[in-house]
């Protein structure tokens, strides 16, 4: 096994939650789950979409959530291209923050010392 595998292999990727009080009921906001954005998905959705770094588009930023997003038992929530077109016609803000809270790696030290 070549070092690469064997450091991934290692490595534990928690999901994190990302809350989504548009898509929220009575009992709270909706919740969904996101893993760490790797080199192999920003290299997958720079092939889509060239300038992704620089000039993130809302279609970079549906095929980003349709990608990552998983319900709180890894299971992935959307797959079809019929729920890439069903985002398409959510708010740009929904979007928007679901994509931010997916890129959000770095927590503050405050979230860190749970205060």
């Amino acid at each position: 096994m070549g070092l690469a595998k064997e450091l991934r292999n290692r490595r534990e990727v928690k999901a994190r939650e990302v809350s989504v009080p548009a898509w929220g009921d009575d009992s709270g906001a909706f919740k969904l789950y996101s893993r760490a954005i790797t080199c192999y998905d920003l290299d997958q959705l720079q092939k889509k979409h060239p300038n992704f770094l620089s000039n993130t588009t809302i279609g970079a930023m549906v095929d980003l959530i349709c990608m990552k997003a998983e319900d709180e038992g890894g299971n992935k929530l959307f797959s079809s291209a019929e729920d890439r077109m069903d985002l398409m016609g959510e708010e740009t803000n929904v979007i928007s923050e679901i994509a931010n809270q997916m890129f959000a790696e770095i927590e503050s030290v405050e979230a860190l010392e749970g205060n």
